[in-house]
């Protein structure tokens, strides 16, 4: 079984990437946000975790957490964004690596925007899926309806492209059109 990783900024096209890699190669992808948003319903071990610690003020009426009221609290609060990675990260690895043993498919493939080098050792290979900045400007005011500030504050609070490149096997250029970047993933596999 190979298992590749895949990295990016914030619409950098990760999404398009893992489109590619499921259609055309059988993968089974697995994106580490839905991991952590199913961790955090009702039932699921980050969700008894938050709510033992932050009670009612981070749920909604239907007793699901409430994740724009959790995120605005966060952002205006280092130690609970601490906090609340501590308890969701290491629930959202122990799945990530549940799901992949349990695979049967011969290609995995992990999203995680956030790289994180404790758990690099569950790769065969860490793909950074490069677009320039202006080009992920555009498509998150477009693709996404972001203002300026927000897009900019978001692109911001990531990895610079630096750090991405240092901790990756290989890049996947997705400036260019579709097929560009079918054919690089082509070449990656081979």
């Amino acid at each position: 079984m190979k298992v590749i990783g895949i990295t990016g900024g914030v619409g950098s096209g990760k999404s398009r990437v893992l489109e590619i890699l499921e259609r055309e190669y059988g993968a089974q992808v697995i994106q580490a946000d839905l991991v952590a948003r199913e961790l955090m319903e009702p039932g699921g071990a980050g969700y008894e975790k938050l709510v033992a610690l932050y009670g009612d003020r981070i749920l909604a009426t239907d007793k699901t957490i409430d994740r724009p009221r959790m995120a605005a609290l966060m952002f205006h609060d280092d130690e609970m964004l601490q906090t609340v990675n501590g308890i969701i990260h290491p629930l959202v690895w122990a799945s990530i690596r549940r799901q992949i043993e349990g695979s049967d498919s011969e290609l995995v493939v992990v999203e995680a925007a956030l790289p994180d080098e404790n758990h690099r050792d569950i790769y065969t290979e860490l793909w950074y899926v490069y677009t320039s900045e202006e080009n992920r400007m555009a498509r998150l005011l477009e693709g996404r309806g972001y203002s300026r500030e927000k897009t900019r504050s978001v692109m911001d609070s990531q990895l610079p492209e630096e750090e991405f490149r240092r901790m990756a096997d290989a890049v996947v250029d997705n400036n260019g059109s579709l097929e560009d970047t079918g054919r690089q993933i082509a070449l990656l596999l081979k």
